[in-house]
């Protein structure tokens, strides 16, 4: 509303499909091939934690619920959202959302409290829809003691880039952990991170799927795939683990 608004009252509108897209329908819509979809089905399966990055508007949330379609059945699944997208068909999911402060500023509920008390609730797999804060942290903790198959999204340009973004966002947690130890906790918790890109034809398009990989520095990301000039190009992985546990499964 005015002033806010300077030319006058606006009004956003999201509006969700009644089904969501699943993996077939991403391969329709050329979201990512055949070949890619069953590799990134396999490192669902072989509980990779995967982290999905791309720019506003990319289609990141669509991505993580055809990921997570490829979950089993008898997994409990435990999603914590700043506003409810998500819409698995598993049976077993427990679905949180965060709540703003009302206008007395009381009475907010952060991703972080929610990911905490989600803990408690013996989820198999954990699915956050979007990290944006200190959260990230707690989710980098939780991949490294247990919940291995975690998923989430971030804002980020590049596989690279969001692993400085999960660094970051992992700072502002505000417990005085020095930059070193955030970067090795990176390093220790994701496996896979999926690059997404809204094209200038309108198209949303997996672009790069880098493995995660330990360097000096902390963490790095390595691609194995990528797309160049509308061409896929496939490189193996360099590490030995994520090989064998992607042939495992």
């Amino acid at each position: 509303m005015p002033p806010l608004a300077v030319d006058g009252p606006l009004l956003t509108i999201r509006r969700f499909r009644s089904r969501p897209l699943d993996a077939d329908a991403l391969v329709a819509c050329g979201t990512w091939s055949p070949p890619l979809r069953d590799v990134l089905a396999r490192a669902v399966r072989a509980r990779l934690n995967i982290l999905v990055s791309g720019g506003t508007g990319s289609g990141k949330t669509t991505t993580l619920g055809a990921l997570s379609s490829f979950v089993g059945p008898g997994e409990r699944i435990a999603t914590i959202e700043d506003t409810a997208e998500l819409r698995l068909q598993q049976p077993h999911v427990v679905r949180l959302e965060a709540r703003p402060p009302n206008v007395e500023g009381r009475g907010e509920i952060t991703l972080w409290r929610l990911l905490r008390n989600a803990l408690r609730m013996r989820p198999d797999r954990i699915v956050i829809g979007e990290v944006r804060g200190g959260e990230a942290l707690e989710m980098l903790a939780a991949m490294t003691t247990g919940h291995d198959g975690s998923l989430s999204t971030v804002h980020a340009g590049s596989p690279a880039e969001a692993l400085r973004r999960v660094e970051t966002l992992a700072l502002m947690a505000d417990v005085a952990l020095p930059h070193a130890a955030v970067r090795e906790q990176v390093a220790d918790a994701l496996d896979l991170v999926v690059h997404q890109a809204r094209l200038a034809d309108g198209r949303r398009q997996v672009v790069a799927v880098s493995e995660v990989v330990r360097v000096a520095g902390g963490a790095a990301a390595r691609d194995v795939y990528t797309v160049r000039d509308g061409r896929p190009r496939w490189r193996a992985p360099l590490s030995d683990r994520l090989a064998a546990r992607l042939e495992a499964a």
